[in-house]
């Protein structure tokens, strides 16, 4: 075993990136401007395609948003960075494989199922996980062949983030105007039929508390052919909520926003969202195996020990009929292979960024960045100073570190081990052939790019470019 220090010329330190999302991205950035180190970065990836939610979480008409992978592909076409995409860990690479071959090893595999709502008739047909919706409009492989029964009138969102407003505005949109962005042409055949006329969002607490940002809230008074709703009633805020908004810039914009909703009424317009506050789902109705209505309760906010304000049912309920509900009422990540899980925080325990068994028991070397490490919280941004602070550990840890042995540092042997097991990997350059087909296809119908949604047929382009 050789003396020389680890992040030397002589020694380059040798860094496994599981997932290549923002936050690894941005981990990655971080390492590269180091200065005096000298590393060698392997981002492995499940899908062929880079970029993670970018790709497959921001809304289809968010353009601007997804303009973030400009920074990624400098990363990515770093001379010491390589992507292995189309590698599933814990099935095409497993924990001990990476141990060998790696100094350090960052998780960047977000959260990637959704949390429950705990209540009866939740499972029945019609009953789904926003993301899953997400993931099927933006041509995820995993969703590109389910279907959505959108012949009913009215369908549900429950939640007041984000997501739930990404997924309400493109049930309501006109098709002709989503026909413009790279949203999957599946979902843009199904939405051009949809018989969906109202879409109700379904907040347990009060407009003060909403999680939505500025922009997408304004963008729902933009929308051509949609009335948004919302109950002058349910705009009456509790005193404690009303104080709230001094400090709270985001959320008394909010308020105001939705206030001047509340006061235009109907126009009469094809669709409608309407925004309800202080209600919560107890119970889904089924006709037969089917989502046919929803028992809401209605709740009342109570200020708990630490100033909080908790959503309470009072005991008044109401049905509303529904052909479909989508839940956003939050994410956890799930446990991979030979990788520490916290299943009641949903996360990859570590103290830091560093991954940690029992606890007290740090595993040398083992790391973790965004939503699998600190939860679901934050914008695409928030995890740039989240993966910045879990590399800066890193750093300080390097001196203590052993490192793997130097017969294991040949930079081939990560692609010798693939090809001994007939994983056909994806390059950074294999992605640019794929993304220039995709950008081509789009340009010839005034989009910015037409998705490939199977992985298969991601692969025969791959290949073809390959041999041209």
């Amino acid at each position: 075993m050789t003396t020389e220090r680890l992040g030397t010329a002589a020694r380059p330190l040798r860094v496994a990136i599981i997932g290549a999302g923002p936050a690894g991205f941005y981990a990655a950035d971080a390492l590269i401007k180091q200065k005096d180190l000298v590393c060698q970065i392997d981002f492995f990836n499940r899908l062929p395609t880079p970029y993670g939610l970018v790709r497959e979480g921001v809304a289809p008409d968010h353009e601007s948003i997804k303009a973030v992978t400009r920074v990624y592909d400098k990363v990515a076409a770093a001379p010491n960075v390589r992507y292995f995409g189309n590698v599933t860990f814990g099935r095409d690479i497993f924990h001990e494989d990476v141990k060998q071959l790696y100094d350090q090893i960052i998780y960047a595999v977000g959260a990637q199922s959704d949390r429950k709502m705990g209540i009866t008739g939740e499972d029945l047909d019609g009953s789904f996980p926003a993301t899953i919706f997400v993931g099927w409009f933006n041509g995820h492989p995993d969703y590109r062949d389910l279907t959505f029964n959108l012949s009913h009138e009215r369908v549900l969102v429950v939640g007041n983030g984000n997501v739930a407003m990404d997924v309400a505005r493109i049930l309501a949109a006109d098709p002709e105007y989503l026909a413009k962005t790279d949203i999957a042409d599946h979902a843009l055949e199904a939405l051009r039929k949809s018989k969906v006329r109202e879409i109700v969002m379904l907040g347990r607490r009060g407009p003060a508390q909403a999680a939505f940002t500025n922009p997408e809230l304004k963008e729902f008074g933009e929308l051509d052919g949609v009335d948004v709703i919302i109950d002058p009633t349910e705009m009456e805020l509790d005193p404690v909520s009303e104080a709230s908004l001094a400090d709270d810039k985001t959320a008394r914009r909010n308020v105001e926003l939705m206030r001047t909703y509340s006061e235009g009424g109907s126009t009469g317009a094809p669709r409608r969202i309407v925004m309800r506050f202080l209600v919560s789902p107890v119970g889904v109705i089924g006709s037969g195996n089917r989502v046919a209505a929803v028992t809401i309760e209605r709740n009342q906010l109570k200020q708990a020990a630490d100033g909080s304000l908790k959503a309470m049912g009072t005991g008044n309920y109401e049905t509303l009929q529904c052909g479909m509900i989508l839940r956003s009422v939050g994410y956890r990540g799930s446990p991979i292979p030979g990788v520490p899980f916290s299943d009641s925080s949903g996360t990859i325990p570590n103290v830091a960024g560093r991954v940690f068994q029992d606890r007290d028991e740090v595993l040398p070397g083992e790391y973790v960045v965004g939503w699998a490490k600190r939860g679901p919280s934050g914008i695409i941004g928030t995890n740039k100073p989240d993966s910045v602070s879990t590399v800066a550990a890193m750093i300080e840890d390097i001196p203590d570190l052993e490192g793997i042995a130097d017969e294991n540092r040949d930079l081939g042997a990560i692609e010798n081990l693939l090809r001994s097991r007939n994983i056909d990997f994806v390059t950074y350059a294999d992605w640019q052939i794929l993304d220039a087909y995709e950008t081509a296809a789009g340009a010839a119908q005034g989009r910015p790019r037409v998705k490939v949604t199977s992985v298969a047929e991601m692969m025969e382009i791959i290949r073809a470019g390959r041999e041209a």
